[in-house]
């Protein structure tokens, strides 16, 4: 099968999305399917062979975060002329309703479409504006997918139809053969953090205002910080005494998250908002670290209510605070919820995950001719001049 798949973000900077798009080419790639991956790139950006660059993406405030989105003229025509190359048998869409490449593919392609939607936002004041504008190209979409309940109710309160849901993959045995660096170890047992250190949805500061607290009760402990951002203001966020116990790792490959996941003794998930699914719980959880993750809908899913992690009320430091403590203090706890954890992540491996995408493609595929590019005539009239 020809699949053409559609990122809407810019591939010069990391991101579930991004992550999901790339994870999901080359799994459809080792079962022997033909894909191309159309995503914004700068010039001198490194990208796998399967990537089609539409140029540079211009950063834009996006969902308490800020994404780096492709539109205008210039895309347009990239976009219908991979469209009208590729041939495809299958066009898949993450975020079809993102100002980007996405929705600029939607409204040049026909045939069969599928839509993946990433987001949960159930309160956007933007996307009930924009439901009227968007409900005409996405009807254009013969089946759609959420990757949570969260996204799911997202979909339908904002744009209406009928997803299933099929949750984001990973590479769980992968996870699993993570080696823990001794020198990343704490005497007092060993925290870890994954996130943007200047995004204030991720919780950072929510994590750093709970750290001296457990310092005190645990000199010896340790807190990994990996991710993009300036290390001196965020470390200048913890009083002077315990910054030395604190280590910031910056940008880590995927081996080194999973071995720092697999170093720690807890995993702190402290965001405070705009997650849909929580896929770093279940890497965390797959590579062997309990997890402590605050109490947003997506991520009480993914611990299933506490029952493979424990939870904390959002924004509360103390109550952080008192989660750590209780599982650095209790290793019997923590072999439960790995144990626990370590069997309920196969439902997120890629194995499993890509079968059900594969089957939507067939669905939608069955006895009907292949994507091609819509009549100059017959385009949606493109609201904001993007195209």
């Amino acid at each position: 099968m020809r699949v053409g798949i559609v990122c809407p973000y810019s591939m010069d900077a990391p991101g579930g999305v991004q992550n999901h798009v790339r994870d999901l080419a080359e799994v459809l790639l080792a079962a022997g399917h033909s894909v191309s991956v159309l995503a914004p790139a700068d010039d001198d950006t490194p990208v796998p062979p399967y990537v089609v660059s539409a140029g540079r993406a211009v950063p834009v405030p996006y969902n308490g975060s800020i994404a780096r989105l492709a539109f205008g003229p210039v895309s347009a025509t990239r976009v219908r002329r991979w469209i009208r190359d590729g041939q495809f048998d299958v066009l898949h869409i993450h975020e079809p309703a993102t100002p980007s490449l996405s929705l600029l593919a939607l409204w040049a392609a026909v045939g069969p479409i599928v839509g993946t939607f990433h987001s949960a936002m159930p309160r956007s004041r933007a996307m009930s504006a924009m439901s009227a504008i968007l409900r005409p190209a996405l009807e254009k979409i013969s089946a759609r997918i959420a990757v949570s309940e969260p996204a799911r109710a997202t979909l339908v309160q904002h744009l209406g139809g009928e997803p299933v849901v099929i949750p984001n993959g990973l590479f769980v045995d992968r996870l699993a053969r993570a080696v823990p660096r001794p020198e990343w170890r704490g005497e007092g047992g060993t925290l870890c953090f994954l996130g943007r250190l200047d995004e204030p949805r991720k919780g950072l500061a929510v994590l750093l205002r709970a750290f001296p607290t457990i310092w005190a009760a645990h000199p010896g402990v340790r807190l990994l910080v990996a991710g993009p951002g300036d290390v001196e203001e965020a470390r200048a966020m913890l009083p002077q005494e315990c910054r030395a116990a604190v280590t910031f790792l910056g940008m880590v490959d995927d081996v080194g998250k999973a071995d720092m996941f697999a170093t720690s003794d807890v995993y702190v998930a402290p965001q405070t908002g705009g997650e849909s699914f929580g896929i770093v719980l279940v890497e965390a959880m797959a590579a062997g670290a309990p997890v402590l993750a605050s109490g947003l809908d997506a991520f009480r899913l993914v611990v299933d209510g506490g029952k493979l992690g424990r939870l904390f009320e959002v924004g509360d430091s103390a109550d952080l605070a008192a989660g750590a403590l209780e599982l650095l203090a209790d290793p019997q706890l923590r072999d439960r919820l790995r144990d626990s954890a370590r069997i309920a992540v196969r439902r997120y491996d890629w194995g499993s995950v890509a079968k059900e995408i594969v089957s939507v493609y067939e669905m939608v595929t069955e006895g009907v001719p292949g994507v091609g590019e819509a009549a100059e005539e017959g385009r949606l009239s493109h609201p904001g001049g993007l195209t």
